[in-house]
């Protein structure tokens, strides 16, 4: 009997598990293939709902599931610290113990770290816990400057910033705040989204002009006081109310790991997600994976579901004796919350050898509605 080891259950880690136990063979009495999932965390965090938490459109207990309601014919959850990972004899150590496989797909995600003693004035909205506390505050706000800020680069879900304070500009408006309140997006990033390319990256910023929110790239923030953002460019700003994005960077059991590449992520074949050693795949936010562009491929979730559909068919495929025959091309489809009840639906094509193809339409109702439903229909499928 076959044995695989999942390595975290974000996005990807979870489609992985439920896409290879759906073609195992499993059932109820029977296990044919045997599917370890390792997770740190009990909650499984929805996070592309997360701006809707910071706005009071969701309240926490809508955005996670218990992990341990992954649990299958032959797919067990084992939660616990991951302490080693072998990927050399695909084994990693949790609590102590050893679990060998035959298969490995890591898919840890991003550590986030908290840089400027951010986390005292302001909240992490990329967690479930400084979402919901922003949002007890905005409910409680008056008016004044409002904040977002983009710590530094990369980090994971790159829309979200621009989400959050389109979502926060239309609370704003319409709670009658607009006449004395200012929202403003700081970021080390020279334009929204610039891995789409130009043309999106100016479609994008338009939307947040058209909504009267405050724009300033090219700022990488060097210290934060209770009310005052100090940036490299020796510029500075005050603000009332802080979100923000965290420090992203390589899980430590990875960066001390034979993965790790000269960046810290996991270096993988771009097509077919597989690491230098056999039978071991890393997937999502855990990657580095270099365009033509000279820039890497940008963590956002809908790649990390892409990559998990095509390593379980190929490992599917393995398991049979067969040629492994998907690849992944770098496509992507995902939607960015305007507010109003309106999100432009956003296509890119980032594996272009001309360079990114990417398109973005108008605002519109369906593109909200095709969010919520990718949200609902989420929980359906994997919980």
């Amino acid at each position: 009997m076959k044995t695989i080891l999942i390595l975290g259950a974000g996005t990807g880690g979870i489609i992985t598990a439920r896409e290879i136990s759906r073609y195992s063979g499993n059932e109820e009495d029977i296990t044919l293939v045997k599917i370890l999932v390792f997770e740190k965390e009990e909650k499984s965090v929805f996070s592309p709902s997360l701006p809707w938490l910071m706005v009071g459109d969701r309240k926490p207990k809508q955005l996670y599931e218990n992990i341990k309601k992954l649990n299958a014919a032959g797919l067990e959850v084992i939660n616990g610290e991951i302490e080693e990972v072998d990927p050399k004899n695909i084994s990693v150590k949790v609590n102590g113990k050893e679990y060998k496989g035959d298969y490995m797909v890591v898919s840890l995600g991003v550590e986030q770290v908290i840089d400027h003693n951010l986390d005292k004035f302001g909240y992490n909205f990329f967690t479930l816990e400084g979402a919901t506390q922003f949002n007890k505050k905005l409910e409680n706000f008056s008016g004044g400057k409002i904040a977002i800020l983009v710590s530094s680069l990369p980090f994971k879900s790159p829309a979200a910033p621009y989400e959050a304070a389109m979502l926060i500009e239309d609370y704003v408006r319409r709670h009658d705040l607009s006449k004395n309140t200012e929202v403003s997006i700081y970021t080390p990033e020279k334009g929204p989204m610039e891995f789409a390319g130009k043309e999106m990256s100016e479609e994008l910023q338009a939307l947040l002009k058209g909504k009267g929110i405050h724009y300033f790239p090219d700022h990488q923030v060097t210290s934060v006081t209770e009310n005052t953002l100090k940036f490299s460019n020796n510029n500075s700003y005050e603000y009332d109310l802080l979100a923000f994005t965290p420090t992203h960077r390589s899980p430590a059991v990875i960066r001390n790991s034979p993965l790790a590449g000269e960046s810290g992520w996991v270096d993988v074949n771009r097509n077919t997600m597989e690491t230098n050693f056999p039978d071991v795949y890393a997937i999502g936010d855990i990657t580095d994976i270099p365009l033509d562009t000279g820039i890497s491929l940008p963590k956002i979730g809908v790649f990390a579901r892409h990559q998990a559909e095509i390593v379980a068919h190929n490992i599917g495929r393995k398991m049979d004796h067969k040629v492994p025959d998907q690849t992944f091309t770098g496509e992507g489809e995902y939607f960015i919350e305007y507010g109003k009840g309106l999100a432009s639906q956003a296509e890119v094509h980032l594996y272009d050898p001309s360079g990114p193809d990417s398109k973005m339409k108008d605002p519109q109702h369906l593109g909200h509605w095709s969010k919520w439903w990718a949200e609902k229909y989420w929980f359906f499928k994997n919980f």
